[in-house]
């Protein structure tokens, strides 16, 4: 815990709090049999002994967080000061970079979680209630999207809506519309993304659902049953009840899955209609100029924001703990 995930933290919040050395610039005066010219250009010596006497960079303080980049105090005060309504400032700080990735992220993780589970525990429901002959099959074909790579999966489903795909083709004929694209709307762009996370999380839910109900207490069912309980009755007072610890695992572990979306964004190139925190990490990495603060500052801020998100299920999770104690 202290070598993978305590000191790593440290670290991160470290990096965060310093910013990369300027360049030290010196004045040159180059003079030829035509006079002499004064040149600017970097003294490459003096900014690699200051980079060596400082490897963390120099001291910054919050101003990463601050900045436009991340939570733009600056901007969000003067969006307020000169709003028209109260959405045309939720439209005005959503055209900065966090704020447009956190809406995405939160939006993804409030329609995805829910729908994931609900989506587990009836493919759970009904595989249970099979012939014992089928669940094996059933199953393997259940379990396919877990077993492919998201960023592969992500990939065959983005094909697959492109206009020369079988969706996109086909929604084309459907609406009689051939200039018709997923791609080219952001809102449809944001329902493919969720219906890819849905589809690629559902078998993990329906895996520890499947799995609850082979410890499910056969004599409070046949009960239930004798007593006239229909089916519909057996699932909200017996199986629900039942399994409820499993629906705050499986709700933990969504949680912090979904705020962290990442593949779908790269696998569906939907950097232009929707981008995650964990999308503006990897860009503020990548390129020749790595942004390590600011890139840093965002990871601090998606720990929190999960650590946020969290807390609710976890105090929950606790109250439960002392009552059964």
């Amino acid at each position: 815990m202290l070598l993978f995930i305590a000191f790593p933290i440290v670290s991160v919040v470290t990096q965060s709090l310093h910013t990369a050395h300027d360049q030290v610039i010196v004045e040159v005066e180059n003079c030829g049999p035509f006079g002499c010219e004064k040149e600017v250009t970097v003294d490459q010596e003096a900014t690699r002994k200051i980079r060596e006497d400082q490897p963390l960079g120099k001291w910054a303080g919050l101003s990463v967080y601050l900045d436009r980049g991340h939570l733009a105090f600056q901007e969000v005060a003067e969006s307020w000061k000169t709003r028209d309504s109260l959405s045309g400032f939720f439209s005005a700080i959503t055209n900065l970079p966090f704020y447009r990735a956190m809406s995405f992220t939160l939006t993804f993780v409030v329609v995805v979680t829910p729908m994931t589970i609900i989506l587990g525990f009836m493919i759970a429901v009904a595989v249970n209630a099979l012939n014992q002959k089928l669940k094996g099959f059933v199953i393997f074909f259940s379990l396919l999207p877990m077993i492919v790579t998201p960023l592969i999966g992500s990939l065959i489903l983005f094909w697959m809506i492109d206009s020369r795909g079988i969706l996109g083709n086909g929604l084309q004929w459907i609406f009689d519309d051939p200039n018709l694209s997923l791609k080219a709307s952001t809102g449809l762009t944001w329902i493919m993304l969720m219906v890819y996370g849905i589809w690629h999380a559902a078998p993990f839910a329906f895996v520890v659902f499947y799995a609850g109900l082979q410890t499910l207490p056969q004599d409070t069912l046949e009960s239930a049953m004798i007593d006239g309980a229909t089916r519909w009755q057996r699932i909200r007072y017996v199986i629900i009840p039942h399994i409820m610890p499993l629906v705050t695992f499986v709700a933990l572990i969504q949680l912090m899955d979904n705020f962290r979306v990442f593949e779908p964004i790269v696998g569906f190139s939907a950097e232009a209609h929707a981008t995650s925190l964990s999308w503006i990490i990897f860009n503020d990495l990548g390129g020749e100029t790595r942004l390590l603060s600011s890139a840093a500052a965002t990871s601090v801020l998606t720990v929190i924001g999960v650590g946020i998100l969290l807390s609710p299920v976890l105090v929950r999770t606790w109250r439960d703990f002392k009552v059964k104690v």
